[in-house]
């Protein structure tokens, strides 16, 4: 047994500049949609590049929306099928079944996101879109999967919960050819807050559609209605059937000191995964989950393949080390199991994998502890 204590994930804040911008909204007490959002908003784009930027209180909520507002304006009738994976959280794929959509599923290729040439063997007549998961901050071969939809008339949903601060290696931003990208910021993410996300629709119709939906279906907000004088314009109307969907300033305002630092951790990151390749370069046992080759990662998980992956998830545990798995195949699940035996690439990767642990507290001698374990345990 050892005292040792290496956690999959912690979260990292800058404890006094969050409580400096927290202490700003409690000072002007506002505290919910408004100012922060709106600021969070601004320095996104800013950030990425992309004309629009809706915040949320969730990456999931943003899948939602995102499949909902397409639905909308595509006119696509429920039992329209959307191409997605089975390797990921399960977000990704009921956000599909919460609007009366079909998920489809297609297998993964060698960076565990989709294969272009699967997604096209999955097209159909009532095909209305394909769900891209850049899995760990991975682009795979997104470029690919960007070229199928636009020569099929597909909408293309990118979900980047785990891509923030992913580039490919000439600067660019993944998923500008996109219909809609939704980012995730949840507490253990690599732009840490305690819950929230962003949803970025290419046009501008749908980001004006998806302000509203993510509040009620009111057509103003209340920071909106509120003058510069404290006065409040009760009248306003409600255009759709919404949900309360939106963000707010206390969580806007830690993600605005994490967005500030970003870059910084995610080149901290880069550096972990690459002391994990010098560790693991000579392991016959182990097989590396590879970034693709135009991408620098986010860097958000760090996965290898292992043929005897739960004992030696257990083994780790002992050592006082603690991976995660990132994600069981979703056709695993009565609901998705209609799919059963359509992927069997994300199935044998689904027993295989293991992420490591990956975050800024770890050191060096936490890398090398890590990966002479799993030398040690791996079959």
């Amino acid at each position: 047994m050892t005292n040792k204590n290496i956690q999959l994930f912690v979260p990292y804040f800058r404890t006094e500049e969050c409580l400096a911008q927290i202490r700003e909204c409690l000072e002007k007490g506002w505290t919910g949609l408004g100012f922060k959002t709106l600021e969070l908003e601004e320095k996104w784009k800013e950030y990425t590049g992309l004309p629009h930027a809706h915040y949320l209180n969730s990456a999931t909520a943003g899948l939602d929306l995102a499949v909902r507002v397409l639905k909308l304006q595509h006119k696509w009738q429920d039992g329209a099928e959307i191409i997605s994976t089975p390797l990921t959280f399960v977000s990704t794929n009921h956000a599909i079944l919460y609007n009366n959509l079909k998920p489809v599923f297609a297998d993964v290729d060698e960076y565990l996101c989709l294969n272009p040439q699967s997604v096209l063997e999955h097209i159909t007549p009532k095909t209305r879109a394909v769900m891209f998961v850049g899995l760990g901050g991975n682009t795979g071969q997104l470029q690919k999967v960007e070229q199928i939809c636009k020569e099929k008339g597909l909408s293309l949903i990118l979900d980047a919960a785990h891509m923030s601060g992913t580039r490919y290696t000439d600067g660019s931003l993944p998923g500008k050819e996109a219909d809609v990208i939704v980012y995730s910021y949840q507490a253990v993410k690599n732009m840490p807050t305690g819950d929230s996300g962003m949803i970025c629709f290419k046009e501008a119709k749908n980001d004006e559609i998806v302000r509203k939906l993510s509040w009620l279906g009111i057509n103003k907000d209340t920071f909106a209605r509120t003058s510069g004088s404290g006065a409040y314009k009760w009248k306003y109307d409600v255009e759709y059937l919404g949900y309360k969907d939106h963000g707010n300033s206390i969580m806007a305002a830690l993600g605005l000191v994490s967005l500030h630092y970003l870059d910084r951790d995610n080149a901290y990151r880069r550096q972990l995964a690459a002391w994990y390749d010098e560790a693991f370069k000579n392991a016959k046992n182990i097989h590396l989950v590879p970034v693709a080759p135009n991408c620098e990662s986010s860097r958000h998980l760090y996965q290898i393949l292992i043929s005897n992956r739960d004992e030696c998830l257990l083994a780790l545990n002992e050592c006082g080390i603690f991976p995660g798995v990132h994600y069981r195949d979703n056709i695993h699940y009565k609901m998705y199991a209609y799919a059963e035996g359509t992927c069997p690439n994300a199935r044998a990767a689904s027993d295989r994998t293991l992420s490591l642990p990956m975050h800024l507290k770890l050191t060096k001698q936490d890398v090398d502890y890590v990966a002479q374990r799993v030398k040690e345990y791996a079959k």
